[in-house]
């Protein structure tokens, strides 16, 4: 299907302006979201087990698919390629670490460096939105991605909404009591960006490959252990069972089905809509990777705007600064400066200033260069409730959050289709 409307212009075509002296305040077209509604929908998803690239996505999928039916809404599934994991790669990776940790303490400096800085190599590359070699290698399964347009199909302007609809394993690394061992100094009052998780995965190699090239038997030895370490990790997620995903990442599914019924019932003038549930967001973004190669060169960067949702239904919705896992990237201000005069013409009180060192889908369609907003949520400590633990579950979401969110993104939707101004490169 060519999902080519308009061509480049030299020109970036961003977001709203911002002049506009008159404000935008909407209302669902048929009142709030009815948050019974959301609840049984969200209880639906969380019941089917489903790891990324599986069985269980597909399902989901197909579930997806038939509750936008039932809405009056026509989607599709797109079948892609994807490795399903995130700790087979970075395994490989903190594993040679460990080898050449030891190559480099037994005198074989040479190897030692060899095999660190391939490891460390391996890891930096599987990061999104990194080009990911390793995994050309590992075995493949099929990933689904649910696709559904609406809106004016000959409009010039997109709004792409998404979400996505895998869950993760748990994993030792995850356990809900660390935040709140780590909240007790008091860290998270001061810190707008998460700490970097990966660093003791990429940085066992990396000290592995130190102790190599110097000769330090004291740093050969760190990065063996740490390595060691992450690689259990990895090792444990791996074996564990896949979570119920309610908050991560079914909230923004069933925000993806409140939005369909009210794009619907008032379709939003000259602008196309697509509303995507991507797979595989667990196994490092495989789905939206996927859905670029098939669908960016058909989706102009300037007139092109993506609002990700992910993980809404913490206490304290919050719209990203930036985020990425070793270099930050950062969202355009234009599109941040539109979420944020939003949030506050709906009266959406937002956590500001968060930024992650972790990734969102939003993230490749950041380094895509796309106008893009990641819609997210936390807690007090600044972190995802029930992240990745088998208690993220519809019983412990905050639908409050989650109707902010919805609410949020339809208002950025509708004012993208009444305000959108170019700008020079």
């Amino acid at each position: 299907m060519d999902m080519r409307h308009g061509g480049g212009s030299g020109k970036r075509i961003c977001c709203p302006s911002m002049s506009d002296a008159t404000p935008l305040r909407l209302s669902a077209p048929h009142g709030e979201a009815d948050q019974d509604w959301l609840h049984e929908k969200l209880v639906e998803l969380e019941s089917i087990a489903r790891p990324s690239a599986s069985a269980g996505e597909r399902q989901a999928a197909e579930w997806l698919v038939s509750e936008l039916a039932a809405l009056g809404a026509e989607a599709r599934i797109e079948t892609e390629s994807a490795h399903g994991t995130y700790w087979w790669p970075i395994g490989i990776g903190t594993t040679l670490g460990v080898v050449g940790g030891i190559a480099a303490r037994r005198g074989r400096r040479l190897a030692g460096a060899l095999l660190g800085a391939a490891g460390a190599g391996v890891i930096a590359t599987d990061f999104p939105p990194r080009p990911r070699y390793m995994r050309k290698i590992l075995p493949k399964r099929e990933t689904f991605n649910v696709v559904c347009e609406l809106g004016d199909p000959q409009a010039t302007r997109t709004v792409v909404l998404s979400s996505h609809h895998d869950a993760a394993n748990q994993g030792l690394v995850f356990h809900p009591g660390i935040p709140k061992l780590v909240s007790k100094t008091g860290a998270f009052q001061h810190l707008d960006t998460s700490p970097m998780l990966m660093a003791p995965v990429i940085g066992g190699p990396i000290l592995s490959a130190l102790g190599g090239l110097t000769g330090s038997r004291h740093l050969a030895a760190a990065g063996a252990i740490v390595s060691a370490g992450s690689t259990a990790a990895m090792a444990d997620i791996g074996l564990r069972k896949v979570v119920p995903g309610a908050n991560d990442n079914g909230t923004a599914v069933i925000a993806l089905l409140e939005l369909a019924r009210r794009f619907l019932a008032d379709p939003p003038e000259n602008l196309r809509l697509i509303l995507v549930s991507f797979g595989a967001e667990e196994s490092f973004s495989e789905g939206i990777k996927a859905f670029g190669k098939r669908h960016f060169p058909d989706l102009p960067v300037d007139s092109t705007f993506f609002i990700n949702m992910d993980t809404i239904g913490s206490p304290h919705l919050n719209v990203l600064r930036g985020e990425g896992f070793l270099k930050m990237f950062e969202y355009p201000q234009e599109a941040l400066i539109l979420a944020d005069r939003t949030a506050r013409e709906e009266g959406i009180e937002l956590m500001p200033n968060l930024r992650i060192r972790n990734g969102t889908d939003g993230l490749e369609a950041l380094a895509a260069g796309y106008p893009v907003v990641s819609i997210c949520s936390c807690t007090e400590h600044k972190q995802p409730a029930n992240y990745h633990w088998p208690n993220d579950v519809a019983a412990n979401v905050n639908f409050d959050t989650v109707e902010s969110g919805i609410r949020l993104a339809e208002a950025m939707t509708r004012r993208l289709s009444r305000d959108w101004v170019s700008l020079p490169d």
